[in-house]
């Protein structure tokens, strides 16, 4: 499939190597899906997301789910104000990297598709920092953040969300798989951005789908938006409004 110029590999946030391309059918049979979707204007200004994962080695499963399921985010945005997201993912030894910002579903996939897992630790305050810079650029909305473990020290990373808190901008920091520790340092992520928790189990692409639609919902219209979401008995919306009331 060909690639236009905009469907550039993202850019190292710090140091790195370059992102390797994979071919998957199943991300090729997405994007001409989405192609498909009929586009409406948006109601009201844009709303930016930061989409947060960890790409180190265990985490290919997820990383395909969430190619797929992405869309959902600009579908739910998109009769609200529609949306803009910033992929930004680390896996290896050290390789932190942040896209574009793109505003069509059938982008971020694309840029999504190059990219494989690969062993490496954690760098969550790497994105915290990202976030931050990114935000006294323009308003983020919102950082979601997906992944498993936690490997760096408490306090850093714990530092980190607290600058991004004062910056205004909560993280909504989903946990697939049950260890308390990690549990623990989401939790205080989430707190001290103001934003929430949630944790889904492993497999379970349902449960990512609605927390994903449901932040997109905030990013786009704000508390009200989630409001009414949760009203319409959507269940990611309801487990992340009782959180952020």
């Amino acid at each position: 499939m060909a690639k236009s110029p905009d469907d550039r590999a993202p850019v190292p946030v710090g140091k790195g190597t370059p992102a390797e391309t994979s071919s998957r059918v199943e991300i090729d049979a997405f994007l001409e899906r989405v192609r498909t979707i009929e586009r409406t204007a948006p109601a009201g200004p844009r709303g930016r997301l930061i989409f947060a994962l960890d790409a180190t080695m265990s985490r290919q499963p997820t990383w395909d789910t969430a190619c797929k399921l992405q869309a959902e985010m600009f579908l739910e945005a998109q009769a609200i104000g529609g949306l803009d997201v910033q992929l930004i993912y680390f896996r290896g030894l050290g390789e932190c990297r942040a896209s574009r910002w793109v505003s069509e579903p059938a982008a971020l996939a694309a840029l999504m598709e190059q990219i494989d897992c690969r062993g490496g630790h954690t760098q969550i305050r790497r994105v915290l920092g990202h976030a931050c810079r990114e935000t006294e650029k323009a308003k983020v909305q919102a950082l979601v953040y997906v992944g498993d473990a936690m490997e760096e020290t408490l306090d850093d990373v714990c530092a980190k969300a607290g600058e991004l808190g004062l910056h205004g901008v909560p993280a909504f920091v989903f946990q697939e798989g049950n260890d308390p520790d990690v549990e623990k340092t989401f939790r205080d992520i989430a707190r001290l951005t103001r934003g929430a928790y949630c944790r889904f189990n492993a497999g379970a692409a349902h449960e990512l789908r609605e927390l994903l639609r449901a932040v997109a919902a905030y990013a786009a219209g704000g508390l009200k938006a989630l409001s009414d979401l949760s009203a319409r008995r959507h269940t990611g919306a309801t487990r992340l409004l009782e959180q952020m009331k």
